[in-house]
Protein backbone atom coordinates (compact mmCIF):
# COMPACT_ATOMS: atom_id res chain seq x y z
CA UNK A 1 0.00 0.00 0.00
CA UNK A 2 2.68 2.20 1.22
CA UNK A 3 4.82 1.83 -2.77
CA UNK A 4 1.40 3.43 -4.33
CA UNK A 5 0.41 6.21 -2.13
CA UNK A 6 1.46 9.74 -1.99
CA UNK A 7 1.66 11.43 1.70
CA UNK A 8 -1.83 12.86 1.53
CA UNK A 9 -3.35 9.89 0.30
CA UNK A 10 -1.72 8.14 3.07
CA UNK A 11 -2.88 10.42 5.80
CA UNK A 12 -6.52 10.36 4.56
CA UNK A 13 -6.47 6.51 4.05
CA UNK A 14 -5.34 6.34 7.63
CA UNK A 15 -8.19 8.43 9.12
CA UNK A 16 -10.82 6.33 7.06
CA UNK A 17 -9.27 3.11 8.34
CA UNK A 18 -9.32 4.73 11.70
CA UNK A 19 -12.71 5.90 11.96
CA UNK A 20 -13.75 2.42 10.74
CA UNK A 21 -11.95 0.42 13.14
CA UNK A 22 -12.21 2.41 16.33
CA UNK A 23 -15.29 0.85 18.03
CA UNK A 24 -12.96 -2.39 17.78
CA UNK A 25 -9.61 -0.88 18.74
CA UNK A 26 -11.51 0.86 21.78
CA UNK A 27 -12.47 -2.81 22.26
CA UNK A 28 -9.59 -4.41 22.37
CA UNK A 29 -8.16 -1.34 25.01
CA UNK A 30 -10.88 -2.82 27.50
CA UNK A 31 -10.61 -6.04 27.07
CA UNK A 32 -6.55 -5.46 27.37
CA UNK A 33 -7.72 -3.33 31.10
CA UNK A 34 -10.32 -5.88 31.71
CA UNK A 35 -7.86 -8.76 31.46
CA UNK A 36 -4.93 -6.98 33.96
CA UNK A 37 -7.54 -6.01 36.39
CA UNK A 38 -8.67 -9.69 35.96
CA UNK A 39 -5.18 -11.01 36.58
CA UNK A 40 -4.32 -8.70 39.24
CA UNK A 41 -7.96 -10.21 41.08
CA UNK A 42 -6.99 -13.45 40.90
CA UNK A 43 -3.46 -13.16 41.83
CA UNK A 44 -4.61 -11.61 45.33
CA UNK A 45 -7.63 -14.26 45.23
CA UNK A 46 -5.06 -17.03 45.00
CA UNK A 47 -2.68 -15.16 47.48
CA UNK A 48 -5.82 -15.21 50.03
CA UNK A 49 -6.92 -19.03 49.47
CA UNK A 50 -3.03 -19.88 49.99
CA UNK A 51 -3.11 -17.65 53.33
CA UNK A 52 -5.96 -19.83 54.65
CA UNK A 53 -4.95 -22.91 53.37
CA UNK A 54 -1.85 -22.47 55.17
CA UNK A 55 -3.52 -21.43 58.65
CA UNK A 56 -5.56 -24.20 58.78
CA UNK A 57 -2.94 -26.23 58.05
CA UNK A 58 -0.89 -24.89 60.92
CA UNK A 59 -4.24 -25.92 63.18
CA UNK A 60 -4.27 -29.00 61.85
CA UNK A 61 -0.26 -29.79 63.20
CA UNK A 62 -1.12 -28.23 66.60
CA UNK A 63 -3.83 -30.67 66.94
CA UNK A 64 -1.87 -33.52 65.74
CA UNK A 65 1.21 -32.21 68.28
CA UNK A 66 -1.30 -31.71 71.12
CA UNK A 67 -2.48 -35.56 70.32
CA UNK A 68 -6.09 -33.78 69.57
CA UNK A 69 -6.64 -36.06 66.42
CA UNK A 70 -10.16 -35.89 66.09
CA UNK A 71 -9.89 -32.02 65.68
CA UNK A 72 -6.82 -32.57 63.93
CA UNK A 73 -9.08 -34.67 61.23
CA UNK A 74 -11.77 -32.78 61.08
CA UNK A 75 -9.45 -29.73 60.32
CA UNK A 76 -7.77 -32.00 57.41
CA UNK A 77 -11.89 -32.44 56.36
CA UNK A 78 -12.38 -28.95 55.67
CA UNK A 79 -8.87 -28.43 53.95
CA UNK A 80 -9.81 -31.17 51.43
CA UNK A 81 -13.23 -29.64 50.91
CA UNK A 82 -12.20 -26.14 50.95
CA UNK A 83 -8.87 -26.28 48.99
CA UNK A 84 -8.64 -29.64 47.17
CA UNK A 85 -6.03 -27.99 45.17
CA UNK A 86 -3.86 -26.47 47.80
CA UNK A 87 -0.09 -28.29 48.09
CA UNK A 88 -1.16 -27.66 52.34
CA UNK A 89 -3.25 -30.53 51.91
CA UNK A 90 -0.70 -32.86 50.49
CA UNK A 91 1.22 -31.72 53.36
CA UNK A 92 -1.39 -32.21 55.67
CA UNK A 93 -2.24 -35.62 54.70
CA UNK A 94 1.65 -36.73 54.84
CA UNK A 95 1.75 -35.58 58.62
CA UNK A 96 -1.55 -37.29 59.11
CA UNK A 97 0.10 -40.38 57.64
CA UNK A 98 3.30 -40.18 59.91
CA UNK A 99 0.68 -40.20 62.87
CA UNK A 100 -1.04 -43.49 61.82
CA UNK A 101 1.86 -45.25 61.26
CA UNK A 102 3.26 -44.20 64.90
CA UNK A 103 -0.46 -44.93 66.21
CA UNK A 104 -0.19 -48.50 64.27
CA UNK A 105 -2.99 -47.90 61.91
CA UNK A 106 -0.91 -48.94 58.50
CA UNK A 107 -4.22 -49.31 56.60
CA UNK A 108 -5.04 -45.32 56.97
CA UNK A 109 -1.76 -44.68 56.11
CA UNK A 110 -1.57 -46.14 53.43
CA UNK A 111 -4.90 -44.25 52.30
CA UNK A 112 -3.88 -41.05 52.76
CA UNK A 113 -0.60 -41.66 51.17
CA UNK A 114 -2.07 -43.16 48.44
CA UNK A 115 -4.10 -39.81 47.83
CA UNK A 116 -1.03 -37.70 47.90
CA UNK A 117 0.66 -39.66 45.63
CA UNK A 118 -2.27 -40.03 42.65
CA UNK A 119 -3.30 -36.34 43.23
CA UNK A 120 0.08 -34.08 44.07
CA UNK A 121 1.32 -31.46 41.02
CA UNK A 122 4.89 -31.80 42.69
CA UNK A 123 6.46 -34.37 41.13
CA UNK A 124 9.52 -34.59 43.90
CA UNK A 125 6.71 -34.80 46.32
CA UNK A 126 5.09 -37.80 44.49
CA UNK A 127 8.29 -39.43 44.57
CA UNK A 128 8.56 -38.95 48.34
CA UNK A 129 5.58 -40.24 48.70
CA UNK A 130 5.62 -43.75 46.46
CA UNK A 131 8.60 -44.34 48.86
CA UNK A 132 6.61 -43.55 52.12
CA UNK A 133 3.86 -45.59 50.53
CA UNK A 134 6.39 -49.00 49.83
CA UNK A 135 7.25 -48.63 53.55
CA UNK A 136 4.14 -48.94 54.15
CA UNK A 137 3.44 -51.78 52.31
CA UNK A 138 6.63 -53.59 53.47
CA UNK A 139 5.61 -53.10 57.31
CA UNK A 140 1.65 -54.50 56.08
CA UNK A 141 3.63 -58.17 55.01
CA UNK A 142 2.99 -56.95 50.85
CA UNK A 143 6.30 -57.04 49.30
CA UNK A 144 4.86 -57.72 45.97
CA UNK A 145 2.73 -54.86 46.08
CA UNK A 146 5.56 -52.26 47.10
CA UNK A 147 7.38 -53.45 44.68
CA UNK A 148 4.64 -52.68 42.15
CA UNK A 149 4.35 -49.37 44.17
CA UNK A 150 8.39 -48.34 43.51
CA UNK A 151 7.94 -49.64 39.50
CA UNK A 152 5.81 -46.02 38.41
CA UNK A 153 7.80 -43.89 37.23
CA UNK A 154 11.42 -42.33 37.03
CA UNK A 155 13.13 -41.95 40.44
CA UNK A 156 15.29 -39.16 39.03
CA UNK A 157 17.49 -37.78 42.44
CA UNK A 158 15.42 -40.36 44.86
CA UNK A 159 17.15 -43.48 42.31
CA UNK A 160 19.09 -44.77 45.33
CA UNK A 161 16.62 -44.57 47.59
CA UNK A 162 14.39 -46.35 45.74
CA UNK A 163 16.65 -49.38 45.56
CA UNK A 164 17.16 -49.27 49.32
CA UNK A 165 13.47 -49.60 49.20
CA UNK A 166 13.36 -52.22 47.12
CA UNK A 167 15.80 -54.11 48.48
CA UNK A 168 13.85 -53.59 51.81
CA UNK A 169 11.04 -55.03 50.49
CA UNK A 170 13.21 -57.74 48.27
CA UNK A 171 14.28 -59.27 52.06
CA UNK A 172 10.87 -59.17 53.40
CA UNK A 173 10.17 -61.84 50.24
CA UNK A 174 13.35 -63.75 51.77
CA UNK A 175 15.30 -63.35 48.18
CA UNK A 176 18.41 -62.04 49.73
CA UNK A 177 20.69 -62.31 46.95
CA UNK A 178 18.40 -59.88 45.05
CA UNK A 179 17.95 -57.68 48.31
CA UNK A 180 21.84 -57.17 48.20
CA UNK A 181 21.85 -55.98 45.04
CA UNK A 182 19.51 -53.54 45.64
CA UNK A 183 20.79 -52.56 48.79
CA UNK A 184 24.55 -52.35 47.01
CA UNK A 185 23.06 -50.27 43.94
CA UNK A 186 21.89 -47.68 46.00
CA UNK A 187 25.19 -47.56 47.77
CA UNK A 188 27.22 -46.84 44.42
CA UNK A 189 24.54 -44.70 43.37
CA UNK A 190 23.82 -42.23 46.09
CA UNK A 191 26.32 -39.70 44.74
CA UNK A 192 24.33 -36.94 47.01
CA UNK A 193 24.05 -38.43 50.24
CA UNK A 194 19.66 -39.23 50.37
CA UNK A 195 20.22 -42.54 51.76
CA UNK A 196 21.62 -42.96 55.43
CA UNK A 197 25.02 -44.70 54.36
CA UNK A 198 25.37 -46.23 58.06
CA UNK A 199 22.17 -47.70 58.36
CA UNK A 200 22.82 -49.52 54.33
CA UNK A 201 26.24 -50.22 55.37
CA UNK A 202 24.74 -52.65 58.39
CA UNK A 203 22.33 -53.83 55.47
CA UNK A 204 24.55 -54.76 53.38
CA UNK A 205 27.03 -56.13 56.11
CA UNK A 206 24.31 -58.22 57.19
CA UNK A 207 23.17 -59.68 54.12
CA UNK A 208 27.03 -60.55 52.96
CA UNK A 209 27.48 -62.65 56.22
CA UNK A 210 24.32 -64.22 55.63
CA UNK A 211 25.69 -65.23 52.01
CA UNK A 212 28.59 -66.96 53.70
CA UNK A 213 26.92 -68.46 56.60
CA UNK A 214 24.57 -72.01 55.37
CA UNK A 215 21.00 -71.88 56.70
CA UNK A 216 21.39 -69.10 58.51
CA UNK A 217 17.43 -67.60 60.00
CA UNK A 218 16.30 -64.48 58.06
CA UNK A 219 16.29 -61.46 60.07
CA UNK A 220 14.16 -58.12 59.40
CA UNK A 221 16.14 -55.04 57.47
CA UNK A 222 17.82 -52.36 59.55
CA UNK A 223 15.47 -49.77 58.74
CA UNK A 224 12.20 -48.54 60.11
CA UNK A 225 9.48 -49.41 58.06
CA UNK A 226 8.14 -45.94 56.84
CA UNK A 227 10.00 -42.76 57.70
Amino acid sequence: MDDYLNENEKWEWLKGWFKENIPWILAGVLVGGAGVGAWRWYSSHLDQKGMEAGAMYEQIANAFDKNDTSTALVKLGQLERQFPSSPYLDQAKLLAARVDVEAGDLAQAHTELQSVMEHTKDKDLALITRLRLARVQIAQQKPDDALATLAGGDPGAFAARFHEVRGDAYHAKGDNATALKEYQAARVGDLSGVTDSQVLDLKITDLLADAHTPNSPPHPPAAAAAK
